[in-house]
């Protein structure tokens, strides 16, 4: 199965979390990265859940391909994530996996 097709977004059940997420995002683009810690924060959760699966590394190729489906500054994105914790990579930024 080529990588593209295991990072696409997973639909996810409705809850509080994901309907205040879903506000986000436009035709399935996020229209601006947040810049309130805590809508950072959901939008970095649902991100982590929805197109990186547990147990599996990634390299940065495939992480910023995942990111890039939903906002094109995948840098941004990909150093939210690492500085939350969650996405993890070794010093050398070899891989990444999936954190907490």
């Amino acid at each position: 199965m080529p990588a593209t097709e295991t990072l696409e977004p997973q639909p996810q059940p409705q809850t509080p979390r994901t309907q205040q997420v879903a506000t986000l995002f436009t035709h399935g683009r996020l229209v601006a990265i947040p810049r309130k810690r805590a809508r950072l924060e959901q939008l970095l959760v649902h991100l982590a859940e929805t197109l990186f699966e547990r147990d599996r590394s990634y390299t940065e190729r495939e992480v910023n391909e995942a990111l890039l489906t939903v906002h094109e500054d995948c840098s941004a994105l990909r150093r939210h994530l690492v500085v939350a914790g969650l996405l993890v990579r070794p010093r050398d930024g070899s891989s990444y996996r999936r954190g907490r």
